[in-house]
């Protein structure tokens, strides 16, 4: 009888992207696919290479915070062994600023989510929110965890990242050179990819400000069809 897979949520960090709300909103969808679920409110698991080795899939919300190096050397040894690891907005592109190491893991850093425009500023987290759209590249529209999907419209925040290229890109936003803005042309930035790490896949979605942001059936279905696609 094959075991029962297991999937471990890392969750904490910047209340603001409400890492328990977030995360518990998922757990149903892991149940519901025959994964036990543990949750964890810091990356000390990680360090853990006995049960690590055990975890299929890896769900972390973390924004900024501090990971120790044998932390983020444990998360990267059972990602090459084959454990998944998905995340969403500064859950996973905000985390552990302190780690290099973890940077090249995920191959994104969170930059920057510009703001309306002066007149319309409100001194609230809704200042960050634009409107803004998701669109698929050519990978995109035949990969698994996209297929399907239309372009789409969010107004929330839109991430400005910092990638390389190993990153295999399902789509992008782009950020406009607003009046005032101290860019001068249009950015394209990715909103969406996988990435290959030796046995390991890991999926990035940059949109999932909040609960709100992840009840967008386009946004929930690319992070669900992520963590299936992830898994070991």
């Amino acid at each position: 009888m094959a075991r029962q897979k297991l999937a471990l949520i890392v969750r904490g960090g910047w209340e603001g992207h409400q890492p328990v709300e977030t995360t518990d909103s998922f757990i149903p969808f892991l149940r519901t696919h025959g994964y036990e679920v543990v949750v964890a409110s810091s990356p000390s698991p990680y360090a853990d290479t006995e049960f690590m080795s055990s975890v299929d899939l890896v769900v972390q919300c973390v924004t900024m915070s501090t990971a120790e190096k044998a932390e983020v050397d444990g998360l990267r040894a059972a990602v090459a062994a084959g454990t998944g690891l998905v995340g969403w907005h500064g859950g996973i592109v905000d985390s552990y600023r302190n780690s290099a190491d973890y940077l090249q893991l995920v191959g994104g850093q969170f930059a920057n989510h510009p703001a309306a425009s002066p007149g319309q500023l409100t001194g609230n987290q809704s200042d960050y929110y634009v409107a803004h759209r998701i669109a698929f590249t050519e990978a995109g529209s035949e990969h698994f965890i996209t297929t399907g999907i239309a372009d789409f419209d969010l107004d929330t925040e839109q991430y400005w990242v910092l990638t390389d290229d190993y990153n295999d890109v399902l789509a992008t936003t782009t950020l406009p050179a607003r009046p005032g803005d101290p860019w001068r042309r249009p950015i394209i930035r990715p909103a969406v990819w996988t990435r290959n790490w030796a046995e390991g896949r890991i999926v990035v979605c940059t949109p999932g400000h909040n609960v709100e942001v992840l009840k967008n059936v386009n946004v929930r279905t690319i992070i669900e069809r992520g963590m299936l696609w992830a898994s070991r």
